[in-house]
Formats: structure tokens, sequence, C-alpha cells
């Protein structure tokens, strides 16, 4: 009588539904969950559900006949346990259950125990798991979309960057140049032709890539050290330089001198045109 009850209120404590058929699948005991499930979702026939014959429950749902296929492969011993999940839902809740059969330990008893356990947070954790995944698979579909629109402009932009630069390539070649060229062979006094040909000289470098080059560097050096470095690069000499900027040749190499300090030349012998000319 003492270990019926211990086996009474251990079977009671637990919070999964159990139920226990015999050898016909007929239900033979529950527990108190089981009850209370009973109760609380007005099942038919009594609470405790004894004497109900549950592989033909099962068998009246098309949905259920596998779980009545593996109540019967435990019962005949070609399976010692059968698992699976499915979903209970309720007009109030989406509910999921996990079913477990396994075969009552008796020698002289042909009887399974059914186990019914809530697993309802798990599957909610589950589904949005999935949802996350989801929309993290849509926000990476969107990305790589928005990646390759992307490309596209930027592709588009150095294009028109080509286009533009082929305009102004142009045009002075063919606008401005030529006029240039008739003022250098007009009759024109040394220090003004120096200026027509530093003009022509830079209009050159406006359609070449050494500005470009020197625009990494431009942002140390003055407006003036970035005109002596132009005359040099030229091949002009410190006093035609003095001419053409109007400052004295004193002047002319403390710009020189600048340049070679902030170019990195202070402290080796290379040649100040021929490093400007290398950046070409």
């Amino acid at each position: 009588m003492v270990e019926e009850n211990i086996y009474k209120v251990a079977l009671n404590s637990l919070s999964a539904h159990v139920a226990m058929l015999d050898g016909n699948g007929i239900i033979v005991e529950t527990n108190k969950a089981w009850q209370d499930f009973a109760s609380e979702n007005s099942l038919s026939g009594p609470i405790d559900s004894i004497g109900v014959n549950y592989l033909s429950v099962c068998d009246q749902d098309a949905s259920s006949k596998s779980i009545g296929m593996g109540i019967r492969k435990v019962l005949a011993g070609e399976l010692h346990e059968y698992f699976t999940q499915y979903p209970c839902h309720s007009p109030r809740e989406k509910r999921w259950f996990a079913l477990r059969v396994v075969k009552y330990r008796s020698v002289s008893a042909r009887k399974v125990i059914v186990t019914h356990e809530n697993i309802t947070p798990i599957m909610k954790t589950q589904k949005e798991l999935e949802k996350s995944q989801a929309d993290l698979q849509e926000q990476k579909k969107q990305l790589e979309e928005t990646n390759i629109a992307l490309k596209v402009l930027l592709e588009q932009r150095v294009q028109d960057r080509i286009q533009l630069e082929e305009i102004v390539y142009a045009n002075v070649h063919e606008q401005i140049m030529p006029h240039v060229e008739k003022l250098i062979y007009s009759r024109l006094g040394n220090k003004e032709r120096s200026l027509v040909e530093t003009i022509q000289f830079q209009l050159k470098e406006i359609v070449s890539p050494f500005l470009n080059r020197l625009s990494s560097v431009s942002r140390v050096l003055t407006p003036q050290e970035i005109n002596v470095a132009n005359l040099v690069r030229e091949g002009k000499t410190s006093k035609d330089i003095a001419e053409i900027l109007d400052i004295s040749v004193s002047g002319v190499n403390f710009h020189r001198k600048m340049l070679r300090k902030k170019l990195g030349l202070t402290h080796n012998k290379s040649n100040l045109r021929s490093y400007l000319l290398s950046l070409v």
C-alpha cells in the first residue's frame, strides 16, 4: 500500500500528461496532469480517460495514424521507443507537444506508457529564430540588390568622369591650345613669352595625371610652392622662376628648400625636378 502511494505521488508530480495503455491500446491509468488537461479543454468522455481505446482515437484522425502505428510497434517489441512532435492548438493559443511511447518494464504485463510534454515555449522560440533567419535572409537579399545598384552607379560615375575628361581634353586641345601657340610665335618679350609658355605647360598639366598625383601632397604645400614646383618640373631655372613669379631668386631658393623638406628630400641627394617628374 505504501509503495502504491509513492507510485501515485510520483506519477501525479510529473508535468507531462501520462497515460498507461494495455496490450489492446486501452487506457488503464492516467496522472493528474492528464486529467487536468482533459478538464481544462473539455475533452469528451471521463476526465481520467480510463477505458478509452487510445489506438482507436488515433485511427480516427489521419494526422494521428502514425502515432497509432508507433504505439503498436512498441507493444510488439519492434521499437524500444517511439517519439514525435505534434501541434495541438486551441482557440485561445497555439500549442505544441512532444509525445513519447515506452514499454512498461514488467515481465508479466504487456503495457506501454504514453507521455505528452508541452514544448510550446521551445517551439515558439524556434519559430521566432526561423522568422529572424528569414528576416536576415531578406535583409541580405536587399543589401545585395543595393550593392548591385551602387556598383552600377559607380561604374556609371566612372564612365561619366572619363567622358568629362575627354570633353575637357578635346576643348583644351582644340579650342585653347591653338590660340596659345599663336601667342608663343607672336612678337612677345622674353618675360611675356615665358608666361605664355607657362600657361601652355599648365594647360597640358590639366589633362595629365601630374596634378592629380601632386594633389596628394598639395595639402601641405602653399599656393606659391605649388607654382614653383610646376615651374621646376618644367625645367625652369631659379632665375627664370623669379622673373615669371616676380619674386627674388633667394625667394625661389627658399621655396625650393621648403619643397624638398615637405617632399621628404632633405636627407638625400635626389634631384627635385627628377622627383617631380616621377609623380606622373
